[in-house]
């Protein structure tokens, strides 16, 4: 008989990536009127927010790869709370998408397998390397939103609005990953996190 957590596991996979996103907040920015932007700024819009959704995409696949191999319920609750909130950033950039005409990656499902197999290795080193590797990922992650936040079209308010928001979520997963004992990573690791990272996003722009 298939294990019941193995079935749950399983169901987590199928709704992150073929399941619509929900989220319990309002989508920052959703009151704001609509920008007026050239095709080609709607276009650029819509791939830096295509990015920005694999980024929750992997964010659901890492944290749910951690929590398997965890050994401690706490810090596993940690990581499912965590998880939860990159929940509604999947589902804010994906209605964004969705308003900007644009669709979300076409190769979701190998970002997917990718990053639970990165998280649950993470995991397997002991749960200190583990939150280490949050830590690391968050940092780079609001770094990623920096970058976006300068390079967005300056009059797509709803768009900023939204990844302005997920950046101070991002700041605060970083920071509760340090407060329960993550450790700083090698050199040498944080290197390759941005090297995998940027070769996504330069796949994920047009893909």
């Amino acid at each position: 008989m298939i294990p019941d957590r193995l079935i749950l596991e399983f169901d987590k996979v199928m709704r992150t990536l073929f399941a619509p996103a929900s989220s319990r907040r309002e989508v920052p920015g959703g009151a704001l009127p609509e920008a007026t932007l050239s095709d080609r700024e709607r276009q650029h819009a819509g791939a830096l927010m295509r990015i920005d959704h694999v980024g929750e995409v992997c964010a659901q696949a890492l944290y749910q790869g951690q929590a398997l191999t965890c050994r401690d319920m706490a810090l596993r609750h940690a990581l499912q709370r965590a998880a939860d909130e990159e929940t509604e950033h999947l589902a804010w950039t994906e209605r964004r998408l969705a308003e900007l005409g644009a669709r979300t990656s076409l190769l979701n499902p190998l970002w997917f397998v990718g990053a639970l197999s990165i998280g649950a290795l993470a995991g397997k080193l002991g749960d200190h390397w583990s939150l280490g590797f949050l830590a690391e990922t968050e940092r780079q992650v609001e770094a990623h939103l920096d970058d976006h936040l300068r390079n967005l079209p300056m009059q797509d308010l709803k768009s900023r609005a939204i990844l302005e928001q997920m950046r101070l979520d991002e700041i605060s997963h970083a920071e509760t990953a340090v407060r329960l004992g993550a450790r700083r990573l090698p050199m040498l690791a944080r290197l390759a996190m941005k090297f995998a990272a940027r070769s996504m996003t330069r796949a994920a722009y047009h893909v």
